[in-house]
């Protein structure tokens, strides 16, 4: 644990691709162990191939190597792939009023492509785990709603991803001219969702992403 915390002081420090100038005492500092003990570790994980290190004079220069850059590339997959599967958790907001306006528009698309009749409005969730929508996102192909022209408007694509929430299927939809932040879901589904899962503003709630 306490070479990964070294790998990560020095990747913060900028010592990827170039030497950066350390000293023992400030690590030591951050670490919360010894000086002797920083230096001890960093003969170590030279040894390993993880950094190299270069003393000129009373200076320190340290670079993490390939080795390891890629120890900390794959804990990043691993973390990345237990933490970032699917699961959103948000706490349920109010939107802006305009979701059943767009919803009723898109309306002949969704029972097209996402194969279900809307509820004519959507909830608005605030996301709180992972970071952004998009982390819980990332590599989900959506459905794509194609843009259309009615009324002499444009209606522009709207990126569907499919989830279930309990036993409710649903999708959030990502329009291409989104005015949400990247922490806020749009949410359409069947039903009316506040009351099929006795929600109110605040309410936590739990979506799972369908992959595939």
């Amino acid at each position: 644990m306490k070479k990964l915390k070294l790998l990560v002081t020095l990747a913060k420090r900028g010592a990827i691709g170039e030497k950066v100038k350390i000293t023992l005492r400030e690590l030591a500092d951050e670490l919360e162990i010894s000086p002797q003990s920083v230096l001890r570790l960093l003969d170590e994980m030279e040894k390993e191939g993880l950094v190299s290190k270069e003393v000129l004079g009373r200076k320190t220069y340290v670079e993490i190597d390939h080795e390891g850059l890629a120890f900390l590339e794959s804990l990043c997959d691993a973390i990345s792939e237990a933490l970032y599967n699917g699961v959103i958790i948000g706490e349920v907001i109010s939107g802006i009023g305009e979701g059943a306006y767009y919803v009723k528009q898109y309306a002949h698309l969704i029972r097209e492509y996402l194969g279900f009749d809307p509820y004519p409005g959507t909830l608005n969730i605030r996301v709180l785990f992972p970071k952004t929508v998009f982390d819980a996102l990332c590599g989900v192909r959506p459905v794509v709603l194609p843009g259309f022209t009615k009324d002499g408007r444009t209606f522009g694509d709207v990126k569907a991803y499919r989830i279930r929430i309990n036993d409710i299927e649903g999708a959030i939809v990502v329009p291409s001219r989104t005015v949400h932040p990247p922490r806020i879901a749009e949410i359409i589904a069947p039903v009316y969702l506040r009351e099929a899962l006795n929600l109110k503003d605040g309410s936590r709630i739990t979506l799972r992403v369908v992959k595939g």
